[in-house]
């Protein structure tokens, strides 16, 4: 593969970004590990909070591992990715994300 063909951590962020499935979230740690490395959750916030593309990455899917929801989701505050992930069906539990049954299914992290 050529250098130019080759994808920088963000674009592999957003790659695992579009595969969540409607009404389903996954952990910054989960997307960290489907982009090639468990240490990038950190990481996955930081490109998702510039999210160049906000109609085809749903950076709102993304949650803590408990289930929070980002106090500075980027486009439009914690209540609005609350908003956006009630629409798809997803239910919260003491503010948070009921995890056991909305987390994105990936056997393979």
């Amino acid at each position: 593969m050529d250098k130019a063909d080759e994808k920088n951590t963000f674009e592999k962020i957003y790659d695992v970004v579009k595969q969540i499935p409607k009404g389903r979230v996954a952990t910054y740690g989960q997307v960290a590990s489907l982009a090639g490395n468990r240490r990038w959750a950190r990481v996955v916030g930081y490109a998702l909070h510039v999210n160049p593309d906000e109609e085809h990455i749903p950076c709102y899917r993304v949650v803590t591992k408990d289930g929070n929801v980002s106090a500075a989701f980027a486009f439009g505050g914690a209540n609005r990715q609350v908003e956006l992930l009630k629409a798809e069906g997803v239910e919260f539990s003491d503010g948070r994300v009921v995890m056991e049954k909305y987390q994105w299914d990936t056997p393979w992290v």
